[in-house]
């Protein structure tokens, strides 16, 4: 079966309400934009996201925040998002914060099949220890808070133990990608997208390029297509920049 689809709206159409998603991309770099607009228009909510960031308050997934769509959002930073900060303080929106490294490894120790790993990222903190609040409620109070973890010694140094990622659908961006499903990221945009793609279920990439199989120089796949099972063409990407700063 192809793993093509005509459309983004397409590829996205089984996405259902409650769904988990791991969306790649850092900033507005390297983010699925068509995919996460195919989602918008669709209009499914309670979503569980696992990305670095939530976008800005009108573009990435920054979109689906302001329509109110996602419910839980595990990130590493979500300082460019007003909205973000608006529904996490006012109990509208779940967050489980996470150092970046480790959340990079969860996601790829879940596409690998392992199902947890300890690092020493955190030890020592409330990441271990517990404690950091992941809802609120309307007054301001803690409603949820994070568990402690585990904790073991090796080599007389203490790790945590943290559990990997599998989400039900993965959303990506590639500069190329064949029919089969075997990527190429550009430069920077490589960032979270293979990690999250490995993390998926299911993955579906939107690619700016797509060639046919045997186009591509095997020595130059990011990612095979083993781990990416929806490819849709979405042609050139408009590249955003956050904050644009130039010389006076």
């Amino acid at each position: 079966m192809s793993k093509v689809y005509a459309t983004a709206a397409d590829a996205v159409a089984d996405i259902a309400d409650g769904s988990s998603l791991a969306v790649g991309g850092f900033g507005l770099c390297g983010i699925p934009t068509e995919l996460i607009a195919a989602l918008a228009e669709r209009g499914v909510t309670g979503l569980e996201v696992f990305s670095n960031n939530c976008g800005v308050d009108d573009h990435g997934l920054g979109i689906l925040l302001s329509a109110g769509q996602i419910r839980r959002v595990t990130a590493s930073y979500v300082g460019e998002n007003k909205e973000f900060a608006r529904q996490y303080l006012s109990g509208e929106l779940e967050v489980e914060l996470t150092p970046q490294g480790t959340l990079a490894e969860r996601l790829r120790a879940g596409g690998a099949g392992i199902p947890a790993f300890f690092t020493p990222a955190g030890v020592g903190t409330p990441v271990s220890e517990g404690g950091l609040p992941w809802r609120y409620h309307a007054d301001g109070s803690v409603a949820v808070a994070s568990p402690p973890k585990e904790t073991r010694e090796f080599g007389g140094k203490t790790f945590v133990l943290e559990e990997s990622i599998v989400a039900d659908f993965a959303l990506v961006h590639a500069e190329i990608g064949d029919t089969e499903g075997n990527l190429v990221f550009n430069k920077t945009a490589m960032n979270f997208n293979p990690l999250a793609a490995m993390a998926g279920r299911v993955t579906i990439a939107q690619v700016e390029k797509l060639v046919s199989p045997g186009e591509l120089d095997p020595a130059q796949v990011h990612l095979p297509g083993v781990f990416v099972q929806r490819v849709v063409h979405t042609g050139l990407q408009d590249k955003r920049i956050e904050k644009r700063t130039v010389s006076a």
